[in-house]
């Protein structure tokens, strides 16, 4: 690693070069890091990521670029230390997926997804506030209306990130908790996810707090401020803390694609999602990420919910 923080004119900016395992899947282990495609804070290329962060040093933008057998990692502005000493958890490096091969191999299915998919890591990212945005807002609407509605919640603040590529840095905590209602309406977001965003603001630096837990206990902190439920702490669990056992329950598609999947039901539940898991303990994440990144998709019953906007109501 070369230098801490922001590097001064003239100087090249901090570096890290990060081995990687045999059949290391860049794309589809950083992929969960972008909310759509355009997503204001994050750039996803042909092996390469440009993410924009708020760090506990400040502002700051990561570059990861894979290429012959390691990601280098490079990072701008005064958060580039906090970035770097972390970049191997964001591409997923820190993830031991060594347990989950023997379990793989009990269900049929599950291991030819797990050899055809072998170099699927967890990334961490460790900014529980960032993640909770991305999931309130995806609470209860479909993933278009979510994305739209990030979007413009970054672009509501506008406030670019250091670095050479134009990313926007997310939502800071301080101006969401202080925007008042009607600041969210014309984005597309009502007052229930509001106020809950706007709530949590408020307690960010204490949910920040939690990466030093446990995944399972975090989550169950998580779970304790109102506006979080199973769903939301999952979602943010997989990728705040990079959860090998976070199950989205309560998921509109989720329980279906697994039922379908793992036992060839057409539709599932919550409950039946869960039965199939079990014997995946520990690593049910890892099971579901690989059915999703299999395109996996349960028989359709009806049309695609439509799309609304709150913005017009």
């Amino acid at each position: 690693m070369t230098g801490t923080g922001a590097a001064p004119p003239g100087e090249a900016p901090a570096s890290r070069v990060l081995p990687v395992p045999d059949r290391y899947d860049f794309g589809r282990t950083v992929g969960v890091l972008r909310t759509g495609r355009h997503d204001p804070t994050t750039r996803l290329g042909a092996g390469e990521l440009w993410k924009a962060s708020r760090t506990p040093d400040g502002p700051g933008t990561v570059h990861l670029r894979y290429q012959q057998a390691a990601v280098t990692a490079t990072a701008f502005g005064p958060g580039a230390g906090w970035l770097l000493a972390r970049a191997d958890a964001l591409a997923g490096l820190r993830d031991d997926a060594a347990g989950f091969l023997p379990l793989a191999r009990q269900h049929p299915v599950v291991a030819v997804l797990a050899d055809a998919m072998p170099g699927i890591r967890l990334a961490r990212t460790e900014r529980v506030f960032d993640e909770l945005t991305r999931a309130v807002l995806a609470q209860k609407v479909t993933t278009v209306e979510a994305t739209r509605s990030y979007a413009a919640l970054v672009r509501r603040f506008a406030e670019p990130a250091p670095g050479p590529v134009r990313l926007l840095l997310p939502p800071p905590a301080e101006s969401v908790a202080t925007a008042p209602y009607w600041a969210f309406h014309p984005l597309g977001i009502e007052q229930r996810r509001a106020d809950t965003l706007r709530r949590l603001a408020l307690v960010a630096d204490r949910l920040e707090r939690t990466v030093a837990e446990p995944p399972a206990q975090a989550r169950r902190l998580l779970m304790t401020r109102p506006g979080i439920g199973p769903w939301t702490a999952a979602e943010v669990s997989a990728v705040a803390y990079g959860d090998p056992d976070a199950v989205s329950v309560g998921d509109y598609h989720v329980p279906h694609q697994v039922a379908y999947a793992l036992a060839g039901e057409p539709r599932g539940t919550d409950q039946r999602m869960l039965e199939l898991l079990a014997p995946f303990d520990g690593h049910r994440a890892r099971v579901v990420r690989l059915v999703v990144h299999a395109g996996v998709q349960e028989p359709r019953r009806a049309p695609r919910a439509p799309l609304r906007s709150f913005a017009r109501f």
